[in-house]
C-alpha cells in the first residue's frame, strides 16, 4: 500500500525509498483518494523520482492514472546540467492540448434545428477518427513543413487560418523555440502530411456548449466571458506526426542503452545536453508546433461553420486560451533560494502561471493564466486561473482523468442506446464510430468537479467558470 501523508490541504507527501532521488508529491482530496485506483500510478510516481537530475518532487495531479513510463497527470523538473529528458515524460501525443473560444451569442438563443445543422457542418469540415486526414488536402510540401515547424501557429495565421490576435491567447504565443526540421524522420512527416485541421481518435473532440456558472465574475469579465454565452472547446494534438517522433526516439534511446539502471524501461531518458537529448527536444518542439497549427486550423473550420450556419462573422469567435498538456519546456523557477533553469516535463498536466508572471502576455499578467480542464461529454468542464504554486513548478491538472479503461467502458455500455442516453442528458454527439462514443461515456471519467476542487484546495488554481457541453464531436 502507498505510504503518503498530508502536508498541507490537498497535498500529500510520498517519502523517498530505495533509489528515489526526491520525494513524491500527490495533489488530491480525501474523496478522490478513496475513489481512485492509486497503487499503479503511485508506483510510477516513485519510478520517476529515480531519474538523474530530478529536483523538487515527482508530482502527481488529482487526475492521475497509469501511463507509459510516467503517469498521466505527472510533472517532473530536471536540472539542465545534470538532468535527463524523457519521451515518456511527454507522451506519444506531443502537445496534446486544449483551446477555448467564445461566440457572441447566448446558447439558449439557438434554435434546435440550427444546433443540429451546426454540429453536422463542423463534422463535415473537421475530420475525426483513426488516421483520418483532410481529404481535399494535397499534403504539406517540404517548404511548408519546414516553415510551420519553426514558426508554430503564426504560420497558420499568416496563411489565413485565424487572426494575429489569436497568438496572444496561446501558451508561449503558439511556438516552442528550438524546433529542427532535420531532427524529424521522413516517416513522421509522411504520417502528418494531410492531418492538419483534424481531431484524431480517442478522447479528442470539438465541443460546443454554454457557460453555465461564473465563480469569479471579475476575472471572467476581464477575459470577455459571461454566463449563458456559447463556448467552443477543442482537444487535439500532433496526430501521427507526434506519435512517430515519440516512437522513433524511444527506439533510439533504448537501442543506445539509456534505460539501463532505471526501474522501468519505459522511463528511458537521455541527458538533456547529449546529442540524443538535444535531437529529441528539437523533434519534440517540431511536433509541438505541428499541434499548435493543428488546433489553429480546427478553430478556423469551426469559425467557418458558425459563419455559414449562424451568420456569425468568424472574427467574432474569440480565442480565450490554448494550453499544452504533453510537453517538456525549458523554464526558470526559484529552487532552494536561487533562480534555476529547468526542463519541466508535464504529461497530462498544464502550466498554471499566476498573476504577475512575466512569461504571460500583458492581458493575463493581472489575472493569472487561463487553465483549461475538460471533464467529460455529459457533465461539465472548467476554466480556472493559475496561482503559480512553486511546489508544482506552477502546474495544474489537465482534465478529469479516466476512471475506467476504454475496454471497460465499452463493455459497460454494450447493448444500450448510447446516443439516446446522451440526448437525455441534453447532449447531441457525432463521431466516426459508436465504439468511440462507448469508450468515452461520462462514467469512464472521474468527477471533474472533485478534481478541480482538489487543485483549488491545494492552491494551484481557482475556478473561474463552469462549462456545460451541448454539442460534441468525438474522434
Amino acid at each position: 500500500m502507498s505510504n503518503y501523508k498530508m502536508v498541507s490541504p490537498g497535498t500529500y507527501l510520498i517519502p523517498p525509498t530505495g533509489g528515489m532521488k526526491v520525494p513524491g508529491l500527490l495533489i488530491a482530496s480525501e474523496k478522490l483518494l478513496n475513489e481512485m485506483e492509486i497503487e499503479r500510478p503511485i508506483e510510477q510516481v516513485r519510478n520517476v523520482a529515480h531519474l538523474p537530475g530530478i529536483v523538487g518532487y515527482s508530482i502527481a495531479m488529482p487526475d492521475i492514472h497509469w501511463g507509459y513510463g510516467f503517469p498521466i497527470g505527472g510533472v517532473a523538473a530536471m536540472d539542465i546540467e545534470t538532468g535527463v529528458i524523457s519521451p515518456g515524460g511527454v507522451g506519444y501525443d506531443i502537445n496534446c492540448g486544449v483551446r477555448l473560444a467564445v461566440a457572441p451569442i447566448s446558447y439558449k438563443d439557438f434554435e434546435a434545428n440550427i444546433t443540429e445543422e451546426l454540429l453536422a457542418r463542423i463534422f463535415q469540415l473537421v475530420p475525426s477518427g483513426i488516421g483520418r486526414g483532410q481529404q481535399h488536402s494535397r499534403g504539406l510540401s517540404e517548404r511548408d513543413y519546414s516553415e510551420l515547424l519553426q514558426q508554430g501557429a503564426r504560420w497558420s495565421v499568416e496563411k489565413g487560418f485565424g487572426y494575429p490576435q489569436d497568438l496572444e491567447h496561446i501558451e508561449s504565443n503558439g511556438v516552442i523555440e528550438g524546433a529542427d526540421f532535420n531532427a524529424v524522420s521522413q516517416h513522421a512527416k509522411d504520417r502528418g502530411k494531410n492531418q492538419l485541421g483534424t481531431i484524431g481518435s480517442g478522447n479528442h473532440f470539438v465541443e460546443i456548449g454554454q457557460v453555465e456558472k461564473s465563480f469569479l465574475p471579475e476575472i471572467a469579465k476581464d477575459w470577455g466571458i459571461s454566463e449563458e454565452q456559447t463556448y467552443i472547446m477543442i482537444h487535439s494534438g500532433s496526430r501521427g506526426f507526434g506519435h512517430q517522433v515519440c516512437q522513433d526516439t524511444l527506439n533510439t534511446f533504448i537501442k543506445e542503452g539509456f534505460h539501463q539502471g532505471l526501474p522501468d524501461k519505459q522511463l528511458v531518458a537521455a541527458p538533456i545536453k547529449s546529442p540524443q537529448g538535444k535531437q529529441y527536444f528539437s523533434a519534440m518542439a517540431a511536433a509541438a508546433n505541428f499541434a499548435f497549427n493543428n488546433r489553429q486550423q480546427i478553430l478556423h473550420e469551426v469559425r467557418l461553420a458558425f459563419q455559414q450556419i449562424c451568420n456569425i462573422p468568424s472574427e467574432e469567435i474569440r480565442l480565450i486560451y490554448d494550453v499544452c498538456h504533453n510537453i517538456a519546456k525549458f523554464e526558470t523557477h526559484e529552487f532552494e533560494g536561487q533562480m534555476r533553469k529547468l526542463c519541466v516535463h508535464r504529461k497530462g498536466a498544464t502550466r498554471a502561471y499566476g498573476p504577475g508572471s512575466e512569461e504571460l502576455n500583458p492581458i493575463f499578467r493581472k489575472t493569472g493564466q487561463p487553465v483549461l480542464v475538460p471533464g467529460d461529454m455529459g457533465r461539465a468542464s472548467y476554466l480556472l486561473t493559475g496561482k503559480g504554486n512553486p511546489m508544482t513548478w506552477r502546474s495544474c491538472c489537465h482534465g478529469a482523468g479516466r476512471a475506467r479503461s476504454r475496454i471497460q467502458s465499452s463493455k459497460a455500455w454494450q447493448g444500450q442506446d448510447i446516443m439516446e442516453y446522451m440526448r437525455t442528458q441534453g447532449v447531441h454527439v457525432m463521431a466516426s464510430s459508436k465504439r468511440t462514443i462507448a469508450e468515452e461515456m461520462p462514467d469512464a471519467y472521474k468527477d471533474v468537479e472533485a478534481v478541480v476542487e482538489a487543485v483549488q484546495e491545494a492552491q494551484l488554481a481557482d475556478i473561474v467558470v463552469r462549462l456545460r457541453p451541448r454539442l460534441v464531436i468525438k474522434g
